[in-house]
């Protein structure tokens, strides 16, 4: 289609330093009405930080930025909102006790006088719900739903503001393929009518599909541009991380082991009238596919205790095993990297050294005490092999990018030395260079014959790095497919209840 000619916004040599980080360098920026924009790069390119400093969630160094050809200099998310910017977090940022409705208009309840009218409040939130496939009753409470419905709740959220820029930070990184297919529509409708739209995201089958220009932001820093003719796979990586990455899943496949997890009809509280049976031999890199809600999730919490089992039975290395708790978990040599690294992986005010060896802590202790000298052991080695980007150990995790911080989550756990190492969406929110690192750790762990199993909901992932997988929908096991079986088609196929020929 035919972009309107007018430029709406215009950023100008920005910069923005954190403690021991400089996050932008002079980066620019140019957005014109009707347009929809791509920003890529690793994590750590700066793009989270632009993102930010235009939605007025912190202020830049130094730079101008312009609206309609006149500066602008937020103070704050309201004066941002006001001038038609809304953010879309990467994170989630609902308050979990309200109902849909409120956290809509949270602070911008619609009303007289001090009262709220609760009637107008909840048809318009049922509005911006079924405008991104949302048909749920608006009095809904936003902590009962799952992570990926309540992604979608963020963007009607954002839509209700009658943005004229709207900012998406990683918006599909939680959604299934029907919600992404959704969110597609909803941009496409955006940019028919008028509206400017940010996109930032690590998927680049997506960002071809939506974009009409690509700007690319590699350590903090501009690293190129790519008008809509020039965007393919191969053009973004090569901006992006400054070299070419052949052979992104590289796999040797290893014959598998002894079985060291065996689920015998374990039965997770979430669907407790459907138990599961799977096994996972050492060397071997398990997938678990389906689509958001299958049960994926609450399957490995179950294994990891963080849900005990309702029943069935569970064997670690042939040993009966009954977790009550991580603790048991940890114990019987099981780790689990979350899907929401910052709730449940980390703790953010604590700096990469204590994070780095936090589950290590009872065998670190003498007499009571620290052993300081081990923690920072753990945690150089945790940054050496993970290639974590920090300015030091002593950095607080809460200042490092997304990628970095699922970084130390993996690091603390591989030096545990685990038999069964469970990653819950690994590469949500990663950087294609980080990812690859991931899937080489990944495959150095099962050539030394520890036992992989893990959830994705990228479909490449799961092709490219499983041994086998299996797949599940509305919390059963749907089908089992060996590596010469797997393809896009049979997982779909399984993942939505149907069912593959021999």
């Amino acid at each position: 289609m035919s972009l309107d000619s007018g430029l709406l916004l215009e950023v100008k040599d920005l910069k923005k330093s954190f403690p021991g980080v400089l996050a932008l360098k002079g980066v620019s920026l140019t957005l014109g009405k009707g347009e929809v924009i791509s920003l890529i790069g690793e994590n750590g390119a700066g793009k989270s930080t632009l993102m930010k400093i235009l939605a007025g969630v912190q202020p830049a160094d130094s730079g101008d930025y312009s609206i309609d050809g006149e500066k602008v200099d937020f103070k704050n998310v309201r004066e941002a909102m006001d001038l038609g910017i809304a953010l879309i977090h990467q994170e989630l940022n609902l308050a979990s006790n309200l109902d849909l409705a409120s956290n809509i208009f949270l602070g911008r309840e619609p009303g007289n006088k001090g009262f709220i009218n609760e009637q107008e409040l909840h048809a318009e939130a049922s509005r911006h719900l079924k405008r991104v496939g949302l048909n749920l009753p608006s009095d809904t409470i936003a902590g009962s739903l799952p992570i990926g419905k309540q992604q979608l709740v963020e963007i009607a959220k954002a839509l209700s503001c009658n943005a004229r820029v709207l900012i998406m930070d990683e918006p599909t990184s939680s959604l299934s393929q029907k919600e992404t297919e959704t969110l597609f529509e909803v941009v496409k409708g955006l940019r028919d009518e008028g509206i400017s739209v940010i996109y930032i995201s690590h998927r680049l089958g997506e960002v071809k599909e939506l974009s009409d220009r690509v700007t690319v932001f590699r350590d903090g820093e501009n690293a190129g541009e790519l008008a809509k003719d020039e965007i393919n796979h191969d053009n973004m990586v090569r901006l992006m991380v400054g070299r070419e990455l052949s052979e992104f899943y590289d796999r040797d496949i290893h014959p598998p082991g002894d079985c060291v997890l065996k689920a015998v009809n374990i039965v997770s509280p979430t669907y407790p009238e459907i138990p599961v049976s799977i096994e996972v031999r050492a060397g071997e890199i398990v997938g678990i596919a389906g689509l958001v809600g299958a049960g994926r999730t609450e399957l490995l919490q179950t294994f990891f205790g963080v849900t005990p089992s309702l029943g069935g039975e569970l064997e670690v290395e042939g040993v009966s095993f009954s977790p009550c708790s991580p603790a048991d978990a940890v114990r019987a040599g099981l780790a689990l990297a979350p899907e929401d690294r910052k709730q449940h992986g980390l703790v953010l005010p604590m700096t990469v050294r204590e994070n780095a060896s936090l589950p290590s802590l009872d065998r670190d202790q003498k007499i009571g005490f620290l052993d300081h000298f081990k923690e920072k052991e753990i945690a150089d080695e945790a940054v050496e092999q993970m290639k974590i980007k920090t300015p030091s150990i002593e950095q607080a995790a809460r200042f490092l990018s997304g990628g970095n911080q699922q970084k130390i989550v993996l690091g603390k756990w591989l030096a545990m030395n685990p038999k069964l190492l469970m990653l819950d969406e690994p590469t949500r929110g990663i950087d294609i260079g980080a990812k690859r690192e991931i899937y080489k750790l990944m495959e150095k762990l099962a050539g030394k014959g520890i036992a992989i199993l893990f959830v994705s909901s990228e479909m490449e992932e799961v092709l490219g790095m499983a041994d086998r997988v299996y797949v599940m929908h509305e919390g059963r096991i749907s089908g089992e497919l060996q590596k010469d079986q797997m393809s896009e088609e049979s997982i779909m196929q399984l993942a939505t209840g149907g069912s593959v020929a021999a």
